[in-house]
């Protein structure tokens, strides 16, 4: 069993399309990576507040 997803985008000077195919594991593992990332963005912002 598989994610799909597809994307695409065209404005007057581009135009860009996108497929992808996932596993669940795999999906799990970019959930995991995305909450990684904006777990680590946390103390940057408040550090830089200071």
């Amino acid at each position: 069993m598989t994610n799909r997803a597809s994307a695409s985008i065209r404005t007057r000077h581009v135009q860009a399309s996108a497929q992808v195919e996932v596993s669940p594991a795999g999906l799990l593992a970019i959930g995991a990576l995305v909450c990684g990332i904006l777990l680590c963005t946390v103390p940057i912002v408040r550090a830089a507040r200071r």
